[in-house]
């Protein structure tokens, strides 16, 4: 079964639109005399949510989304239409790219020429913070799709949504293309409302973006393969530094706040991981079946040792510790990287057996690189698809690939619930199987 399987009704997949599309599709023109080039997406195209039959007996309307791609027809008309982009929230390989695809997509299938980039996330909506708007262009895109980090500037934390809608309705800003992970949802599900509200004609669209891979009904989050890959490196340069030293211990700390997709995926990409500790699932750091515990074993054994900690595995450690919360609103984090480091030493000083351990933390190195080739291909779908669903006037959705199609999932959906990876899962099976690790919990069988 799916790790993130949940109910859904089928009034929850609706997307909705601004109004009848009238305008011909300009991609119409590519199709060539006999239309073999070019194949439209019908609004009556969909895929089920959940692909099992066993799940589906005695639904009479089983859930299903829109599935995304070109329409024959659209709402807006490209002469007279300007669209913004903002990136927002944390560094993430691929948005360079994204941000392209949408831009090259807009201006050469579509024909839009007033296209403007929104700085440093959600801050750019606001007068006070003086950001100036940016002209985009295939001149101006033409190589950023090569570099890491964002061409646009990002920024944490919420801002006024009023404000934001203002500058909308001031701009005369047609389709507002916002990428970011969970709390730029949020946002984007906000705005729309308000928009909504308001009677306004502006369509918001949204590109999920997150390295964490943690949003419902996104199969994989662009940047999440790159990530992955990138990681491995640490590892390696992990294991081979506890190779050469004597009962020497590799420890390294990546991304995944709630959700351990990355450190699980990084962990059966290169399996010289010894313990991969995630979110997910608990584990205990002192007593006979704790992980002090078997990595003192696996010393014995072996000599050396790998141990792969998401950022928000561990948690319990810090219960007592009043660590507040972030300019997103998350709650923060204990550093379980430094924790880890810290009382390894302090056992095996106490045992009075020699440990040389290396600790490695390549989170802002990770996440700030650029996309690899699968990265980049995907994030050209993505935009493609964004601008596909903005033009024919849908708002209030993101674009998903989910069961191997591109569709269109609704916010307010997505954002109902986080993913996470199934303790009892396939993926989770799967990196017991290739660690070997046993079960760090002192009161389990």
């Amino acid at each position: 079964m799916r790790e993130d399987r949940h109910v859904v009704k089928a009034s929850q997949t609706k997307i909705d639109t601004l109004g009848p599309c009238k305008i011909d599709n300009p991609a119409l023109a590519m199709c060539g005399p006999d239309g073999a080039v070019c194949e439209f997406i019908s609004d009556d195209q969909s895929i089920l949510v959940e692909p099992y039959p066993e799940l589906l007996k005695g639904k009479k309307n089983p859930p299903r989304f829109e599935m995304a791609g070109a329409r024959s027809k659209i709402y807006f008309d490209p002469t007279k239409l300007k669209t913004a982009i903002v990136t927002c929230g944390g560094m993430c390989p691929g948005i360079n790219s994204l941000t392209r695809a949408i831009v090259l997509q807009l201006y050469y299938i579509y024909g839009v020429r007033n296209i403007v980039g929104v700085r440093y996330g959600l801050e750019g909506f606001i007068p006070k913070y003086g950001h100036d708007l940016v002209e985009l262009n295939p001149k101006t895109v033409q190589n950023i799709h090569g570099r890491g980090g964002s061409f646009l500037a990002m920024s944490r934390g919420g801002q006024s949504i009023d404000e934001i809608v203002d500058f909308i309705e001031r701009q005369n800003i047609g389709i507002l293309f916002m990428i970011g992970g969970d709390g730029t949802l949020h946002a984007g599900q906000a705005i729309h409302q308000e928009i909504t509200q308001r009677k306004l004609k502006s369509a918001v669209v949204c590109i999920p973006k997150t390295i964490d891979n943690d949003i419902c009904f996104v199969d994989r989050s662009f940047g999440f393969q790159t990530a992955v890959e990138a990681a491995t490196h640490a590892i390696l340069g992990a294991h081979n530094e506890a190779l050469g030293i004597p009962r020497g211990v590799g420890l390294v700390k990546l991304m995944g706040r709630l959700s351990g997709f990355v450190a699980a995926q990084a962990t059966l990409a290169l399996t010289e991981v010894n313990f991969c500790l995630i979110p997910e699932v608990d584990f205990d750091l002192e007593g006979p079946h704790g992980l002090l515990a078997q990595l003192e074993q696996r010393l014995d054994d072996r000599g050396h040792a790998v141990i792969l900690t998401a950022e928000g595995a561990g948690q319990k450690a810090f219960k007592d510790h009043k660590l507040g919360m972030d300019a997103s609103g998350n709650p923060r984090l204990g550093d379980i990287g430094v924790l880890l480091k810290e009382r390894i030493n302090q056992h095996f000083a106490a045992l009075d057996k020699p440990v040389n351990l290396k600790y490695i933390d390549p989170s802002y190195l990770i996440r700030s690189v650029p996309a690899n080739a699968i990265d980049r291909v995907y994030t050209g779908f993505l935009g493609h698809h964004a601008v596909h669903a903005g033009m024919t006037g849908r708002s209030g959705m993101l674009v998903s690939l989910w069961n191997n199609h591109f569709v269109h999932v609704p916010i307010e959906l997505s954002i109902s619930h986080r993913r996470h990876v199934d303790p009892q899962g396939g993926l989770w099976r799967a990196v017991r199987e290739a660690t070997g690790q046993p079960s760090l919990i002192n009161d389990a069988d």
